[in-house]
């Protein structure tokens, strides 16, 4: 820790690997700043040091100097964004091309699917995360929601708050710009149709969950991260 603390003020950028934040943490590098570790100790690292804002989706985070990534793959992709910081986008393509690997995953690409975060051991509303990411276009208000659950609308939102600690139309937006993301890198699906096909109704309600979620409208998104555009098959 001491070394850490040491060395580190005198480096350009610091970064960590998976829990390798727990050790920029103790150093008080981290103080004050977003970082993410594995999703696994995320909240062990905000317990165990409250002056950090510890965000447990992304699968790394860039603030300032300091980088620090969710886990071990993840840390290639940490790397990657740092020689394109550096060095150019087609840079960091070269290299990927080297490695094997796809130059494609944002920093605030998810550790984790939204419908298996909502998933719990024990949890009665599974089947109906299955049956809402089915029916994305459907009508998908709380009668609806209710009904499908078997329970009253009263208790259907007190009983999915307490279960997912979420209310159902977070948890419903969430899902919408899931699937948005995967049509949208994954298929050349148009994004309006995009939009309809996941229940957000028109292109501008996309947009503005998009923002709202990921920081970045869905064209720039497909732009960058999607098969075509993000990086060509890197076998040769």
């Amino acid at each position: 820790v001491s070394w850490v603390r040491e060395h580190a003020a005198k480096c350009r950028r610091v970064a960590s690997v998976c829990t390798g934040a727990f050790l920029l943490a103790a150093s008080g590098w981290l103080d004050g700043r977003r970082v993410v570790t594995h999703w696994t100790r995320c909240e062990q690292l905000a317990q165990q040091h409250p002056r950090l804002q510890v965000e447990p989706n992304p699968i790394f985070i860039n603030d300032g100097p300091v980088w620090t990534s969710a886990g071990v793959t993840a840390g290639i992709d940490l790397a990657l964004a740092m020689v394109e910081a550096d060095l150019g986008r087609t840079m960091a393509l070269d290299v990927a091309r080297q490695l094997v690997v796809f130059l494609k995953r944002p920093g605030g690409q998810s550790q984790f699917s939204v419908t298996l975060s909502l998933q719990k051991e024990g949890n009665r509303f599974d089947e109906l995360h299955a049956w809402i990411s089915e029916n994305l276009s459907k009508d998908l208000g709380i009668p609806t929601l209710a009904n499908q659950a078997g329970m009253s609308e009263r208790s259907f939102v007190r009983h999915y708050r307490a279960d997912t600690g979420q209310t159902p139309a977070r948890a419903i937006e969430q899902i919408r710009v899931e699937t948005a993301r995967r049509l949208l890198s994954d298929t050349g699906v148009p994004i309006k149709r995009v939009a309809v096909q996941c229940g957000f109704g028109s292109e501008e309600t996309l947009r503005r969950s998009f923002l709202r979620a990921i920081g970045v409208t869905p064209q720039a998104y497909r732009e960058r991260f999607s098969v075509s555009a993000a990086a060509d098959p890197i076998m040769p």
